[in-house]
């Protein structure tokens, strides 16, 4: 997939120009990262076996060792449509189902999400789409930050680590 994605965009680039060409290079990069974390990500075809993506594979040995420890995690993407993938993988390995929040979820439902991640006897983990999870909240029983893909920008990113980083936050946060 990522090989015909990177053929695609070396033929388009022959017959495009000015802002047609800057966008197919944008398109295909976000192509390209979805791939990374998932072919199922960028195919749609909704078959997220972990043994079919490398990142899935290095989420699954520090999750597994935070399972053990009974540490919680946060996990970020800027992805909305892997999320799910995600805390369906993450609930298998922690061996209890997490907390996602994402642009669709209801502004209504987001405090009391964070209450239950925040509880002493709360969830293993919470996925958190970027945008979504990257500001306003309070996660300090987090000690643990996942950013499964990278954002272009790195305030986006840090705004979403400092959520276990706030006052109250009594460990060391590992991102």
């Amino acid at each position: 997939l990522y090989e015909r994605t990177l053929e695609g965009l070396r033929e388009s680039l022959k017959v495009k120009d000015g802002v047609a060409r800057k966008g197919l290079v944008l398109q295909s990069m976000m192509r390209l990262k979805q791939i990374c974390n998932h072919p199922s990500q960028m195919t749609g075809d909704g078959d997220y076996q972990p043994g079919r993506s490398g990142k899935f594979a290095r989420l699954a040995e520090i999750c597994a060792e935070l399972a053990e420890r009974q540490e919680r995690v946060l996990v970020f993407s800027q992805f909305r449509e892997i999320v799910d993938p995600l805390a369906d993988f993450l609930a298998g390995l922690f061996g209890a189902p997490g907390l996602i929040l994402h642009g669709g979820t209801p502004t209504r439902e987001r405090p009391s999400l964070v209450d239950r991640f925040q509880a002493d006897n709360g969830p293993p983990f919470f996925v958190l789409s970027l945008k979504a999870g990257g500001t306003g909240l309070t996660l300090t029983q987090a000690n643990h930050v996942i950013h499964f893909d990278r954002w272009w920008n790195p305030a986006v990113e840090n705004q979403a680590t400092d959520r276990a980083f706030r006052i109250g936050q009594k460990r060391n946060v590992m991102v």
